[in-house]
């Protein structure tokens, strides 16, 4: 299996897909201006005390307060309160953190009440985005992940990861470990760690380190809260520490800065797959030219289908996500209704396994499969989506069909579902319903070309519009494309953009910055 990944930057959002044999099975966007990440850390103040729940409400300047309970604030509580103090005591004064003492451990059976007051201020991070309605949720157990090692201020524990199976391997890297961490730390150890020399283990342990200090110098010297002191590496260096292996063939990405980026920390986890890292250059949009966006198109929305006409019908409701299963116009099989049952929930065990990675569904999933009456095309069934699960990164669990032919999936939430929606509100009539004639639209986009060339003075620039209408705008010799340079310069450029609908049209300056030239007048 090969797999490569596209990273296309945009002005108000990135967003990253990952290919396996040519085929999405991963996609994640985040708008350039978000926050509120997972693995953000805020100097926080408790806003309010909830006894009954054990727990609290903090502010991190979310609209909405995160939730903190009393389990999550971590063994090592009373220890950080006691430093955080010799911290902010003196603004001037650095205190070393490899003097800090460790205090014991708080008691699980212990209250919020007596451990936390309102306006206390508290050193959390994120574990969770704001969901729906709800905002973060938080813990008090700092850590810092890494690609090999993830490191956990005063917790002094060597863990290492139960998917490292040789007992030689694990007692290697504990030791080694012991060896070359910093005092008052804990660290686990990371799947990807297995055999790796100790001189890169003590590199990033390094790194991670400084980014503690580094955190603890900011809170010494902010003045407000809350305020965030710790803000987690974007979105494109997130996912590849997180999923980076040797089978990349490829990481292509359309910005300069981020390709920078990318290539640096590759070059830093993995130098000899350094050059796999490419600059796209290229006209027609990134996604487009690596066959991303009508997988997207096909791969979201309510109705899913798969093969031989068969289809998925995905539901989400606020406290779980349900997946009914179709056969479709799919002919029947000429071993009987049992055995194109069996195909059918097959295919369809693969199809949701990528929908699952896909979409990041989390939290209870429940699919209705078709009925099927043998025991043994069940458990084959309860196999294959196990075994297709085993490449999901995400915490799950699989129970076996019930008798009324349902599976239950739980699959860990730390952020909101991916959601595409593949049906828009027309861009062309905003929903009215009433658009000029089509036949007028080369004039309508000659007098936006007009406008932009002799009143704002944009000399060069890109038209991005849809397929058909690429290919009708560049037809001929003395082509309308043609026609528009002639008259207004050859700064004219057009580009065939897949994700744009039939009318729709989008300027992009020399700088591939977004022109907005779209008015809703326009369709009255």
């Amino acid at each position: 299996m090969t797999s490569e990944l596209v990273i296309d930057v945009q002005q108000k959002q990135i967003s990253i897909a990952l290919l396996e044999d040519q085929k999405l099975v991963e996609y994640q966007y985040e708008p350039r201006s978000a926050s509120f990440a997972v693995g953000n850390i805020y100097m926080a103040k408790v806003r309010k005390l909830m006894p009954g729940l054990n727990a609290c409400f903090v502010d991190v300047g979310h609209e909405r307060d995160a939730f903190l309970h009393y389990l999550d604030l971590g063994n090592q509580f009373s220890s950080y309160e006691k430093y955080l103090k010799q911290v902010q005591s003196d603004r001037k004064r650095s205190f070393p953190f490899s003097k800090a003492i460790r205090l014991p451990d708080l008691p699980k059976d212990g209250s919020v009440q007596t451990t936390l007051g309102l306006g206390q201020e508290v050193l959390v991070q994120i574990v969770k985005e704001p969901i729906s309605t709800k905002g973060p949720r938080l813990t008090g157990e700092i850590s810092f992940a890494g690609r090999y090692l993830v490191l956990i201020p005063f917790n002094d524990k060597v863990t290492v990861s139960s998917k490292i199976k040789s007992g030689e391997e694990r007692a290697r890297l504990k030791q080694l470990i012991h060896s070359i961490k910093p005092r008052n730390c804990g660290v686990i150890v990371r799947t990807v760690a297995e055999g790796r020399r100790v001189a890169e283990l003590d590199a990033e342990l390094k790194i991670l380190n400084k980014r503690w200090e580094e955190t603890i110098q900011k809170v010494q010297e902010i003045q407000q809260r809350p305020q965030l002191v710790y803000e987690e590496t974007g979105r494109a260096v997130a996912l590849l520490r997180d999923l980076f292996n040797q089978t990349y063939e490829s990481i292509h990405v359309n910005d300069e800065d981020v390709f920078n980026e990318v290539k640096s920390y590759v070059s830093l986890i993995a130098p000899e797959k350094a050059n796999i890292v490419k600059l796209y250059t290229g006209k027609v949009p990134i996604f487009d030219n690596y066959n991303v966006t009508k997988q997207l198109k096909s791969g979201f929305g309510k109705i899913v289908s798969f093969k031989h006409g068969a289809y998925l019908v995905i539901e989400h409701t606020e406290a779980l996500h349900v997946v009914d299963v179709n056969s479709g116009v799919r002919t029947r099989s000429a071993e009987g209704q049992e055995a194109n049952a069996l195909e059918v929930n097959l295919g369809a065990a693969d199809e949701l396994a990528r929908q699952l990675r896909l979409r990041d569904m989390g939290g209870i999933i429940v699919v209705d499969f078709i009925d099927m009456n043998l025991p043994e095309d069940r458990q084959m069934l309860y196999e294959r989506m196990c075994k297709n699960m085993e490449q999901d990164r995400a915490r799950h669990n699989i129970l076996p069909l019930s008798k009324f032919g349902l599976m239950q999936i739980t699959r860990q939430r730390v952020r909101p579902a991916i959601d595409v929606n593949v049906e828009e509100t027309c861009p062309t009539c905003f929903g009215k319903g009433t658009i000029k004639s089509s036949l007028l639209f080369t004039e309508q986009l000659e007098s936006k070309i007009d406008t932009l060339v002799n009143k704002i003075g944009v000399k060069k620039f890109y038209l991005h519009v849809h397929p058909y209408v690429a290919a009708y705008i560049n037809q001929g010799f003395i082509s309308q494309k043609r026609r528009w340079q002639l008259k207004y310069g050859a700064g004219v450029h057009i580009v065939s953009s897949q994700k744009l609908a039939f009318l729709q049209y989008e300027f992009y300056d020399s700088k591939k910055q977004f022109i907005d030239m779209k008015e809703e007048i326009e369709t009255k």
